[in-house]
């Protein structure tokens, strides 16, 4: 059995091994392998540190410790040393999200220690398409425009607010909720159907690899729910994706959306693993 004392921060020297142990599952770990591949293993330019359990040439599984924690091919020692060190350096993220037995057990040593949690949702299908759509994509969803970010941000910030629980204003006032939006825009991976300055529906590919694209933040306005809106949309976004970013495109919803789940399985996705997530 590998000890706790194997649990280290990597740095851009384990950036090759890091990243072929991500590549094992490109859907369950597309948003830390999107990080990785684009600044590296720094903290200071990753926004956190990677944990490692396992010695130099024979990592077995990490944990990203960001904005959100986040275990990776996590065995049952990793997540021991994984919770140790979590505990020992006190909450610093807003979530634990991953694979449901990871966080399952995971959350199961901290709580004691950051708990209670804000919510918790336990089962969060995780679905994939590797197919264009199967119906119709609606021709009026594009890409946001920087012009545009006024007319977009506040249906983000209702987007978040109804997802999470708590306004992304909260805390530092919104500035690094709105520094991620306009940055989504600027790369290209804000996508929208905009009508007379109203967003009818929008989403955001958060997270892209050379294998995978997440696609996260669908909404639709509420007052137009239940037209198809979302249907289509979305069919336009994996139609986009695909074209643009990666062959596969992956998301990951509550399991009580039924709608959205309905819709994503008309668009062509279907169910692979289940996550988890603990908000804060």
């Amino acid at each position: 059995m590998l000890r706790t004392s194997a649990s280290r921060v990597l740095d851009d020297s384990d950036r090759d091994e890091v990243l072929a142990l991500l590549d094992t599952d490109p859907v369950a770990n597309v948003f830390v392998a999107s990080r990785v591949r684009a600044v590296g293993l720094n903290t200071s330019r990753l926004g956190g540190q990677m944990w490692g359990f396992g010695p130099r040439g024979g990592l077995v599984s990490l944990c990203y410790a960001g904005a959100n924690l986040v275990p990776v091919n996590a065995t049952p020692e990793a997540l021991h040393a994984f919770a140790d060190r979590a505990r020992r350096q006190g909450r610093r993220c807003s979530s634990i999200v991953g694979p449901a037995e990871a966080v399952e057990r995971l959350w199961e040593r901290l709580e004691p220690h950051w708990g209670p949690a804000r919510a918790i949702r336990r089962s969060q299908p995780v679905m994939v398409t590797r197919s264009l759509p199967h119906v119709e994509p609606d021709p009026l969803v594009r890409r946001v425009r920087p012009e545009q970010f006024g007319v977009l941000l506040p249906a983000c910030v209702a987007m978040f607010t109804e997802e999470v629980g708590i306004s992304p204003d909260s805390g530092d006032g919104g500035a690094l909720y709105r520094s991620r939006v306009a940055e989504l825009i600027r790369i290209g991976r804000s996508y929208a159907r905009i009508e007379d300055g109203r967003v009818v529906f929008k989403a955001e590919i958060g997270a892209v690899t050379p294998q995978a694209c997440q696609v996260q933040g669908v909404w639709v306005d509420p007052e137009l729910r239940g037209r198809g809106h979302a249907v289509s949309g979305m069919a336009a976004v994996v139609e986009q994706a695909m074209s643009y970013f990666a062959p596969l495109v992956t998301l990951y919803v509550n399991d009580y959306n039924l709608p959205a789940r309905a819709a994503y399985r008309k668009v062509g996705f279907r169910d692979v693993d289940t996550f988890m997530s603990v908000l804060f």
